[in-house]
């Protein structure tokens, strides 16, 4: 990250001006390392593609590979991370292209061999050899891109070569879909020997700028760029969390994970990020049918809502590909359901919470228990019966203080599991015994106006001479 952050989209202006410091991630001359780990850019930037796709764009700047403060493990686990959650991988190399350059990313390329068995697709997209502080400067003179020519040169695979050369270079070739290389010219002495140095260009050699002006549009330019993809599926922002949560979890042992390892950790992550889109659908559909600003929603019409909305979701989920195998993903599918009857659950006692009947049934059936009981004292009273009389008075006194107390408790917030319990109770008397006593009234009135209706339908009848009825 060089200056400014601008587009580049024309000249060099994003670089900034000749006197202004070198800005961005942390960075210091001499041989020590100043880099330890993978270090992410804090401001996420945004682009748009030439298709009109937007796309963020994660910087990140890893440690250097073997240095004298880290161990073989180490190196390897920053250099496997980088490269399984980039689109594009920036090798940056000294001088040249070595044997023993190519043969760092064996573990990355058994990965991606693994890979390739397992779902027939190049696991990786883009790696860019930057060779800095190139010495060969009548190379650059080459017609077309003289990097291209120096890659192709230690990629050829030949005969006589030793088969594990040979397999190593396949390997590479195989496991990205696009492999380039850019010669970096020497930033010149003032930037190599100078211990103030601090970064601005007027310090720098032109020929390095001159190159710079063309890596950087080359790699961040909106028709350059390369959206993140795993198992040929395009990789969310909000996804690339689980992937270094899955990732991270097989790293924190002591030895090297196997490739196998790695595989395995991708495909999780793969059908976890399945999960959560086929989990976003329906939690944005039943939102659209139960949300916060809908009304209340009947009882069957909601079930039947979840069940359209549910199966949308499985279908979003199975449609996805996936890593790993149907038997390997039964699992997350699984998990999946369990997880959206879960959200219904949760929706439909939002929804019944919107029932204004519901809400005011436990106040109504203690108004309805006191009031009943309140005819009872005085039936009871008139009958001379003051012993029952008095306890309908106490249940009648009962009532309406729980209905006091019920009001206190919404009202305040205070003793939340007290009115919960007199919610329960209400639940339980309306459902047990004052439902099922409205409903046999119901029914009955309904029997009696089904008979009084078929009478007046029949009309008046008068006896026959046998003595029987017969309709006039």
């Amino acid at each position: 990250m060089h200056h400014k952050y601008g587009a580049g989209g024309g000249g060099g202006e994003w670089l900034g001006s000749e006197d202004e410091p070198l800005a961005g991630f942390s960075w210091r001359g001499g041989s020590e390392r100043d880099t330890t780990g993978i270090l992410m850019w804090s401001e996420i930037f945004k682009a748009t593609l030439e298709t009109g796709e937007k796309v963020a764009i994660i910087l990140l700047d890893t440690q250097g590979a073997f240095d004298s403060e880290s161990t073989v493990r180490e190196c390897a686990t920053v250099f496997a991370l980088s490269t399984m959650l980039s689109s594009v991988q920036i090798y940056n190399l000294a001088q040249n292209i070595q044997e023993d350059d190519l043969q760092h990313l064996q573990l990355f390329t058994e990965y991606g061999r693994l890979a390739l068995e397992d779902g027939g697709r190049t696991p990786f997209q883009r790696l860019q050899f930057v060779v800095r502080d190139w010495s060969f400067p009548y190379l650059r003179g080459m017609p077309r891109l003289p990097g291209q020519k120096i890659l192709q040169r230690r990629l050829k695979v030949s005969d006589k070569q030793h088969p594990e050369l040979q397999s190593l270079r396949k390997h590479i070739t195989s496991c990205f879909s696009e492999i380039a290389c850019f010669l970096m010219p020497h930033p010149g002495l003032k930037v190599a020997t100078s211990p103030d140095f601090d970064g601005r260009l007027s310090d720098i050699e032109g020929e390095f700028k001159r190159a710079l002006v063309q890596l950087v549009p080359m790699l961040l330019a909106p028709h350059n760029l390369v959206p993140k993809l795993i198992n040929g599926q395009p990789v969310r922002v909000k996804d690339l969390l689980q992937y270094f949560k899955s990732y991270m979890n097989i790293y924190r042992g002591n030895d090297l994970p196997e490739p196998k390892s790695m595989l395995v950790a991708t495909a999780e992550a793969n059908n976890l990020t399945a999960v959560a889109e086929a989990r976003d659908v329906y939690t944005t559909l039943m939102e659209e049918v139960c949300g916060g600003a809908r009304p209340y929603l009947q009882t069957q019409l909601l079930d039947m809502e979840h069940q359209r909305i549910r199966d949308k979701a499985l279908h979003a989920f199975r449609a996805k590909r996936k890593m790993g195998g149907d038997e390997f993903s039964k699992s997350y599918h699984d998990q999946l359901v369990q997880d959206l009857e879960d959200q219904f659950s949760q929706f439909r006692a939002h929804n019944e919470s919107k029932n204004i009947f519901k809400a005011a049934r436990t106040p109504s059936v203690l108004f309805a228990v006191a009031l009943a009981f309140y005819v009872m004292s005085g039936v009871l009273g008139l009958l001379a019966l003051y012993p029952l009389a008095n306890l309908c008075n106490l249940v009648m006194g009962l009532a309406l203080l729980t209905l006091a107390l019920w009001a206190y408790i919404r009202y305040s917030g205070e003793m939340r599991e007290l009115g919960v319990t007199i919610d329960e109770s209400a639940s339980w008397l309306w459902d047990n015994v004052m439902k099922p006593v409205y409903q046999a009234g119901i029914e009955k009135g309904m029997e009696h106006a089904a008979a009084a209706a078929a009478e007046r339908a029949m009309g008046p009848s008068t006896p026959n001479a046998n003595g029987k009825f017969k309709q006039l």
